[in-house]
């Protein structure tokens, strides 16, 4: 099994964008569907994005329109684009591919109102 990396959280004020990466050493990120996922504080861990192996993309649907799933398959890395952040978009957000049960420790995202 692999191990996801994320990186590139960061505090950010209401309206701002952030770009979040998950590295999956070892791994062809074009071969297995590859999933983001946030956890909001005293939430359940949610689905937010997820690329599959031929390219198409699915998102929550209240999200949809502001977040953009793409991949690097020279850099084993996804990349999770999100604009227009707000307060309630703050958490802990962590990627998996569908081929493994193991998490990375995840990147966290605060939004300031």
């Amino acid at each position: 099994q692999v191990q996801p990396v994320e990186s590139g959280g960061g505090l950010v004020q209401a309206g701002g964008s952030l770009r979040l990466s998950c590295a999956v050493a070892g791994m062809n990120v074009g071969t297995s569907p590859i999933g983001w996922y946030r956890q909001a504080p005293g939430s359940q861990r949610e689905f937010i994005a997820l690329i599959r192996a031929d390219g198409t993309t699915v998102y929550l649907p209240s999200l949809k329109g502001r977040l953009s799933i793409s991949r690097d398959n020279a850099k084993s890395t996804v990349y999770l684009q999100m604009s227009s952040l707000q307060p309630e978009d703050t958490g802990l957000y962590f990627c998996r591919p569908s081929t493994s049960t193991l998490w990375g420790q995840g990147t966290q995202v605060t939004v300031s109102s």
